[in-house]
């Protein structure tokens, strides 16, 4: 299975170092994350709201190691609000954060990481957008989901990830659906121990419906990070038998994966939010692209061989 070695890699500077300096890797970066800049990403923000869509916007960048990164982590997202604002799109862009972004490694991380990220939900409400916790690796959980309950208490919108993958996963969301909490789930996208993770893709799969039929059942509401066809067919059924409504769930699938499908989805009435990541810091969030989904590395390892 190459996912895990290319997770591995994904934090390896040597890597790191190699792959930056591929000429091709600028091109197959941009379909991924298509701009570095606020002023870049504007355009397919437009783009993708006049076409229905709604987006979560991710400022990338995860090895912050030092409170100063972590304040301009914050920073960064609050001229991304000041923009979204000024284009009156509170309501169709939320965003999504990691907490290691804000510091949550760093010595008294938990607080820092608090305290760095409750301004940015307090400024993403007062535009009537709201803020998703980006669930990372596990030993990272605990302290998410704390930062979640606490800010949930002054901003109940406030949403978190949970990942299927994690044996853990079922009695999160058991707990999350019955607070009535926002909640994506997606599959993972760690290099995860087979001590706390399914290892297999069908273990996973089934797990996800399973945690999926547990969130359909509850009060909260999910939302489906998935790309695929049979899982969103899942998806679909078990909301129907739940008796959802389609603005009580919605679909949400990475910006440059299976962009018709969004637009699918959006046409016959569901809600479907594009997950739409920019920055310079690329990297780690690039390989977990790769990593998650053999078409992606494919495409990657063609633009190489065709430009080499």
């Amino acid at each position: 299975m190459l996912g895990p070695v290319i997770l591995a890699a994904s934090r390896s500077d040597r890597m790191r170092r190699l792959i930056s300096a591929a000429p091709v890797t600028k091109q197959v970066v941009d379909r991924f994350i298509p701009g570095e800049t606020v002023d870049d990403i504007v355009p397919i923000v437009k783009d993708l709201t006049d076409k229905g869509l709604e987006l979560t916007m991710d400022v990338v960048g995860e090895d912050i190691t030092t409170p100063e990164q972590a304040t301009a982590a914050r920073d960064a997202y609050l001229k991304l609000i000041d923009h979204l604002e000024e284009l009156r799109l509170g309501a169709k862009v939320e965003m999504s954060v990691k907490l290691s972004m804000f510091g949550q490694a760093l010595p008294g991380g938990h607080e820092l990481a608090l305290a760095n990220v409750r301004p940015v939900v307090e400024a993403a409400a007062a535009i009537g957008t709201t803020v998703t916790l980006d669930a990372e690796d596990h030993t990272t959980l605990d302290s998410m989901f704390a930062i979640h309950e606490e800010l949930r208490k002054d901003f109940p919108q406030t949403g978190c990830v949970i990942q299927a993958y994690l044996f853990r996963t079922e009695a999160d969301a058991r707990r999350l659906a019955a607070s009535g909490s926002r909640v994506r789930l997606v599959k993972g996208a760690y290099k995860e121990p087979a001590e706390v993770a399914y290892q297999q893709k069908h273990e996973i799969d089934k797990a996800y419906v399973r945690v999926l039929r547990i969130l359909m059942e509850g009060e909260g509401y999910p939302m489906i990070g998935s790309h695929d066809p049979r899982l969103i067919a899942i998806a679909q059924e078990l909301a129907h038998k739940a008796g959802r409504k389609l603005d009580e769930y919605e679909f949400q699938m990475l910006y440059g994966i299976r962009g018709d499908e969004h637009l699918r989805l959006a046409a016959e009435g569901h809600r479907m939010r594009v997950y739409t990541a920019y920055g310079t810091d690329w990297y780690g969030y690039f390989m977990r692209r790769l990593a998650e989904k053999p078409a992606n590395l494919r495409f990657f390892l063609r633009s190489m061989v065709s430009k080499g």
